[in-house]
């Protein structure tokens, strides 16, 4: 108190409810600021199981909402497992159906070429029960690749030639009677299958000889192609176990002497094609055994040369069916102003048919799954089906399109990238680019500006896309620098001084309120409107130890400055990413472009060195560890 007057809080403070400090926001639509949630799934969860049950939760929460509150879902996978999985479903029952028809067609009986095909649902079951027993997910990648022609090239050689072999003793099986008949179809099955067992075997054994390089992936890589290597092996061993045992009893059981001897208009028209174009063809390429061998050696160059110079690239980029754009805006750029940027870039981004919701993921959420500064944003953008689409016919060109209208706003660059895709490519190498350019160094300023000028250099590379380079430095600030005599001469700390600026941006807390169960933080900080200029912070009074006050201006200097943003280190290393996505070209290509462009145009100080991330390391990885496995398999084939 003052005299008899009391002072109380209200006198010399304002009392008010608080928030804590926020980091980042959510709008949607054009239409401001909405809330969102995140659904995250366990590792080993089943996607489309989980899917259904949130749906079922979604909408049970729903009914509890007060009026004008709804859960409107954004973004979820169900549309694009449904995809994937129609697409598995298409190709294998189209590949089947067509394999089928072949094997009938060109076997000439349609006995023996429902032998060869039943074959191949049998394959399948034997691969999906062994998929099961090793913990094999069924997905695009392990299903997708399936080839059933090859998956069944044994069966239709003993097929084949069992049907051969009745057919040519057709007239001598018509003689016997039924029982004779039968134990002489059974002896022409048991030669023939035994005569024709060690081609039909090496022969798969040499495909699975070929998935060996595949099977050696590690990493990244080997979780994704490994799958597919492993069901093709699963789907060909149960065929060869079915070439053992199924394909002659069923054979014996099918294949009739009647059948086989007639002979079908596409065995007439194969035998027309043996004797006026194959034969001929033959004769004239034995009689030119030089030009011949001459002739393929070239072939095998000209392969070998295509495929040196043959591009590359980690994995085929999926069509998510959805964008996502990631604004650069300039560093130090508030939250309330971020804010307004995505509000903007939502009501040009709706201005397209092709759009059906936007919705803009502004730094980091109360749960920090995703720590983004408050200048850093995702736009995520869900498209309807191509097939209404009515200014593009690509979602490169609906881009490219987006891209153009969106520059309208000054002192942005935007990346795209899809949802799926830009979480791949950052869980690889913390990079959510194709390809990062890692510039390594001691200090900030040169890594910035090299960073920079490699940009500049490599900005004509065709298939370069969204060139941008990671900020490091250039965050506003308020710097205070202490002086030390006259700190000295007033006998104030250094930790004094640091106590009062945290307090008054950071806050102290200074004891709790209970509302009921409740109860919450009674926080003390300086009003958002006095610590905006220098002079307020020169005007900040410090108290001695003799109970004089002092102004922080006659202690310390309060200037504006800009400091680094962040600091990023990989293996200890400082490093600033200059990010490149790809599009309309190979991505080694594009790096090839560009490691001679950076050769020839960027020259880097002692200590500072380049390295390339992101897709593209695991391409090298996967071709390194290739270069020695293909090789090894080529020599057991030879060997066999």
């Amino acid at each position: 108190q003052r005299g008899a007057v009391p002072v109380l809080v209200r006198d010399v403070a304002e009392v008010r409810y608080g928030y804590a400090n926020r980091f980042g926001a959510i709008t949607a639509n054009g239409d401001g600021e909405t809330v969102m949630g995140q659904v995250m799934m366990l590792k080993g969860a089943n996607a489309q199981e989980v899917i259904s049950a949130v749906k079922q939760r979604v909408a049970y929460v729903q009914t509890m909402l007060p009026e004008g509150i709804t859960i409107n879902p954004f973004l979820e996978r169900s549309e694009l497992i449904k995809k994937t999985t129609f697409t598995i479903a298409e190709n294998l029952v189209l590949g089947c159906l067509i394999v089928i028809f072949v094997v009938v067609v060109l076997l000439g009986s349609w006995r023996s070429g429902l032998v060869v095909a039943s074959v191949i649902p049998l394959s399948l079951l034997f691969a999906l029960s062994l998929m099961y027993v090793f913990d094999v997910d069924a997905n695009l990648m392990s299903l997708g690749a399936i080839d059933f022609g090859i998956i069944i090239d044994g069966a239709v050689i003993i097929v084949e030639y069992i049907a051969f072999q009745i057919t040519a003793k057709a007239a001598t099986l018509a003689k016997l009677s039924g029982v004779e008949r039968r134990v002489e179809l059974d002896e022409i099955t048991r030669k023939g299958a035994s005569k024709m067992m060690r081609s039909a075997i090496f022969g798969q054994l040499i495909i699975l000889i070929v998935f060996i390089p595949i099977l050696s992936l590690v990493g990244v890589e080997g979780k994704m192609f490994r799958p597919m290597a492993l069901v093709f092996s699963f789907a060909l061993v149960g065929t060869m176990l079915l070439c053992f045992t199924y394909i002659p009893v069923v054979t014996a059981l099918v294949v009739k002497p009647d059948s086989a001897a007639k002979t079908s208009w596409s065995i007439r028209a194969l035998n027309h094609l043996s004797r006026h174009i194959y034969y001929p063809t033959l004769v004239w390429a034995l009689r030119h055994k030089k030009w011949v061998l001459s002739s393929a050696g070239g072939l095998l160059l000209a392969a070998i040369l295509l495929f040196v110079n043959m591009g590359g690239e980690f994995v085929p980029t999926l069509d998510e069916g959805d964008f996502v754009i990631q604004p650069v805006l300039p560093t130090g750029t508030s939250l309330s102003k971020t804010i307004e940027y995505t509000s903007a870039m939502e009501k040009i981004i709706l201005g397209f048919d092709e759009v059906d919701q936007v919705v803009s993921r502004i730094g980091a959420a109360e749960v920090p799954t995703d720590p983004m500064s408050m200048e850093e944003s995702d736009v995520i953008i869900k498209l309807h089906p191509i097939g209404t689409w009515k200014n593009a016919t690509t979602k490169d060109e609906l881009a490219d399109m987006i891209k153009d209208s969106l520059m309208q706003i000054d002192h942005v660059s935007y990346e795209f990238t899809q949802p799926i895709e830009m979480r791949f490519n950052e869980l690889i190498t913390g990079v959510r680019a194709d390809v990062a350019i890692k510039v390594f160094g001691p200090e900030l300023d040169v890594l910035q500006q090299k960073a920079f000028d490699i940009q500049q250099a490599i900005q004509e590379v065709p298939g370069a896309a969204d060139i941008s380079v990671e900020k490091i430095e250039g965050l506003p600030q308020m710097r205070v620098k202490y002086h030390r005599p006259a700190l000295a001469r007033y006998g104030v700390s250094v930790d004094e001084l640091n106590t009062v600026l945290s307090l008054g941006f950071a806050g102290a807390r200074a004891g709790t309120v209970f509302e009921g169960e409740k109860q919450f933080d009674l926080t003390l900080k300086w009003d958002a409107a006095h610590r905006q200029e220098l002079q307020d912070l020169e005007k900040i009074s410090v108290q001695l130890k003799d109970g004089r006050q002092v102004l922080l201006g006659s202690l310390a200097s309060v200037t504006y400055d800009q400091g680094p943003a962040k600091i990023s280190r990989d293996n200890t290393k400082r490093r600033v990413v200059v990010g490149i996505n790809v599009r309309n070209r190979d991505m080694a290509s594009v790096v090839e472009d560009v490691q001679k462009i950076i050769a020839q145009k960027i020259d880097l100080p002692a200590g500072y060195s380049i390295e390339y991330g992101g897709q593209f390391k695991n391409l090298q990885t996967a071709s390194r560890r290739l270069a020695i496995a293909v090789p090894v398999a080529l020599f057991l084939i030879f060997v066999l």
